[in-house]
């Protein structure tokens, strides 16, 4: 008898979808164990159960990746900008198409909710297709120089292979931001997959091969110790750029490795995001605002207000609102119908969100709502609003990654401001304002890369995602994130 698959239970399917993926390492267009034949855990953070297990590479594997895409870069760097495009592009559409597979595996990897995770897909894939579009864009120039006696010709090539190394937090937009300008611009690859969630990135390799990527121009070897892996690449004298995007302490690492070797660097760290209400603003909207910005994955992003910055007037009704609306938040297996909420990734984010509270608590901080972990098996933690946070608490200064926003008030658009920049971060801030003047002058004070004005969502293909500060270097989609890709060659030709 045939089994309807809407006659499974969710984790039945889950387990369905995750048995068809890919799950050894993938060097020149094969997949294969890894050469120590060792394999680690991939683990449900909702319901703390072994999912799946991953060939675990290391520096042999890694060795056999760099020297295939070096092998493999002349000719791909051939191909035509269409041939490119056309693959991204079919791409794309297998992504579309398995958007309820790929949600799945992803929210069982990782624990985002079933809607968050498609919406995380369909941008994702949103990257795969503005850079199939850009792939036959790629221009150069041709000048007369200033004395007429030569003509100067200027094209762009591919920088090489590249290094590609992404986070947990979001496992297929990340892959997909940087893995699309690097096949558009004729780069070949050598990618490190996140190890708590590498079960969404090793199946978008099966989604490329089927899709035309030719064999070699895409590696990837997972590992638990990054640093076996992604220093041979960083070492290889073969790799010419490093794409990063993680903690600014690993950043700075990656970037003294590339320095000894000249490579291009693109690096996307950490944040501390101020999210500014002014009393003019309209409240009903800053709060789904900061709904959007804060809870975004159970906060676990670099674009996560950090910081909630209020005015006096309107800080108690603020407080009072945001906590209503978090405190109705559905908690639970992001895997069944109606979770708003999922759990946080592993054990050591959870004791990390609840130190920080019970120092905030402790320096004076009132718990409006939340503030605990749930009685349940799992790594939840309940959505939690503090107010009257003090500028010395914990959370002022590191990354919450999770569902709690602390509101700190203050008088004025100099204070706001201020404190607003008193972070070595700089990735993005949130502004609240209906004073048109208010959102260009503090728009252009704060200290960041991007601003959200009266929103709490900067994401966008079409846009340049990046910080500056501690935040990191470069930019990554809009009609700039393909340049971290390219390089400038200029040719003096004599007017004879």
């Amino acid at each position: 008898m045939t089994t309807n698959v809407s006659d499974l239970s969710v984790s039945e399917r889950a387990r369905e979808v995750i048995a068809k993926v890919s799950t050894g390492v993938f060097i020149d267009g094969q997949w294969g164990e890894a050469t120590s034949g060792v394999r680690f855990d991939v683990v449900n953070p909702a319901t703390e159960e072994v999912i799946a297990t991953v060939a675990n590479g290391g520096p042999e594997d890694a060795q056999r990746a760099i020297e295939t895409a070096g092998r493999v870069q002349k000719d791909w760097a051939k191909t035509s900008p269409r041939e490119r495009s056309e693959i991204l592009r079919r791409a794309y559409d297998i992504v579309m198409a398995r958007q309820d597979e790929l949600a799945l595996i992803m929210t069982t990897e990782m624990g985002k909710p079933i809607a968050e995770a498609k919406g995380e897909i369909a941008y994702a894939a949103d990257y795969f297709r503005w850079f199939s579009e850009e792939a036959v864009r790629i221009g150069g120039d041709h000048t007369t120089s200033g004395d007429g006696k030569t003509r100067v010709l200027v094209s762009r090539e591919p920088v090489g292979p590249v290094v590609l190394v992404t986070p947990w937090n979001f496992p297929l937009a990340m892959g997909m931001r940087k893995i699309g300008p690097a096949i558009a611009a004729g780069c070949t690859i050598v990618f490190k997959p996140a190890t708590l969630t590498p079960l969404t990135s090793l199946a978008l390799v099966d989604i490329l091969v089927e899709a035309g990527l030719p064999a070699g121009v895409l590696n990837v070897v997972c590992t638990t110790k990054a640093s076996s892996v992604v220093s041979p690449w960083m070492s290889s004298g073969i790799a010419r750029k490093i794409s990063f995007t993680g903690s600014t302490e690993v950043g700075i690492r990656l970037l003294e490795q590339a320095a000894r070797h000249v490579m291009r660097s693109s690096m996307e760290l950490g944040g501390n995001a101020p999210f500014i209400v002014f009393d003019d603003a309209d409240l009903d909207r800053a709060v789904e605002g900061a709904v959007a910005a804060k809870m975004r994955n159970m906060g676990e992003a670099c674009t996560a207000a950090n910081r909630i910055f209020v005015q006096r007037p309107i800080a108690g009704e603020f407080a009072r609102r945001l906590a209503e609306r978090l405190g109705s938040l559905i908690v639970g297996d992001g895997a069944e119908p109606g979770t708003q909420v999922g759990p946080l990734v592993e054990e050591k984010a959870l004791r990390k969100v609840q130190d920080l509270v019970n120092d905030a608590v402790n320096k004076g901080a009132k718990v409006v709502t939340g503030g605990n972990r749930p009685n349940r098996p799992g790594y939840f933690y309940s959505p939690t609003v503090l107010s009257d946070v003090s500028p010395d608490a914990d959370l002022m200064t590191e990354e919450i990654f999770g569902p709690v926003a602390p509101i700190i008030p203050f008088d004025t658009e100099d204070e706001a401001i201020r404190m607003a920049n008193d972070t070595p971060f700089g990735l993005v801030g949130y502004l609240f304002t209906q004073d048109l003047d208010r959102s260009f002058r503090v728009g252009e004070a704060l200290e960041v890369g991007m601003v959200g004005l009266n929103t709490g969502i900067v994401a966008n293909a079409a846009a340049p995602f990046g910080g500056v500060k501690a935040s990191g270097l470069g930019r990554e989609g809009g009609r700039v994130g393909i340049d971290e890709f390219l390089e400038y060659k200029y040719m003096a030709i004599p007017r004879v």
